[in-house]
């Protein structure tokens, strides 16, 4: 999978991304989405099936994780999706401006111990990066089981004005809705006993 499908899927990032992104699927989506760590890929070859419309790019840097997104788009012959194992915020400093219409980061790695909390992935630079390439309007998605990174998330996007948060009741980070499914971490969560939060953010028009 690696050797044979990966080259014909992955992110060429030494060279130019194309004006639109439409040009890296070949039904030329209108909409072209992110997923920051994939995983094991549930969520992300879920949305692929339920969208043949929408181009998808997968980030993960486990070999694991893209061996089986990679068997799935093999097996299911999904052509809507893009596969890149390079860290995401190459991938993010790739892509052009407002080429986004929504964006993923499911569970990211909590880092729970406090000398490694300044590895966690979700902070203010990456925030900038994701508001350059999402479109007005376009949603960023991101779920966590672990409160304290719920704090750092909800504080990082406090103070920064091109995104909103749309939650107007507990219910709304309380439960995932009908078109975001769970995943295997998000289960392992669960039988341990720990919360989920569901967090919904849109990109507003400001820089």
């Amino acid at each position: 999978m690696l050797d044979d499908v990966l080259p014909k899927l992955s992110l060429a990032l030494t060279d130019p991304p194309p004006p639109a992104l439409a040009a890296l699927f070949p039904s030329a989506p209108a909409q072209t989405w992110l997923e920051i760590g994939f995983g094991g890929g549930e969520h992300l070859v879920w949305q692929a099936r339920a969208n043949p419309d929408v181009g998808i790019i997968g980030c993960e840097v486990f070999a694991d994780g893209v061996v089986k997104v990679l068997s799935a788009i093999d097996e299911g012959q999904l052509a809507n999706v893009r596969v890149s194992s390079e860290d995401a915020r190459a991938v993010l400093r790739w892509l052009p401006p407002a080429s986004l219409t929504r964006a993923f980061i499911l569970f990211p790695d909590p880092w729970p111990k406090k000398r490694h909390v300044k590895r966690r992935l979700i902070n203010p630079p990456l925030l900038d990066e994701l508001a350059r390439v999402m479109r007005p309007g376009a949603e960023l998605r991101i779920a966590t089981d672990i409160g304290d990174y719920l704090r750092t998330i909800l504080l990082a996007f406090r103070g920064h004005a091109a995104f909103a948060w749309q939650a107007a009741g507990p219910q709304d980070w309380r439960e995932r809705g009908p078109d975001w499914p769970p995943t295997r971490y998000e289960a392992k969560a669960e039988r341990e006993g720990r919360r989920r939060y569901y967090l919904r953010f849109a990109r507003t028009d400001r820089p």
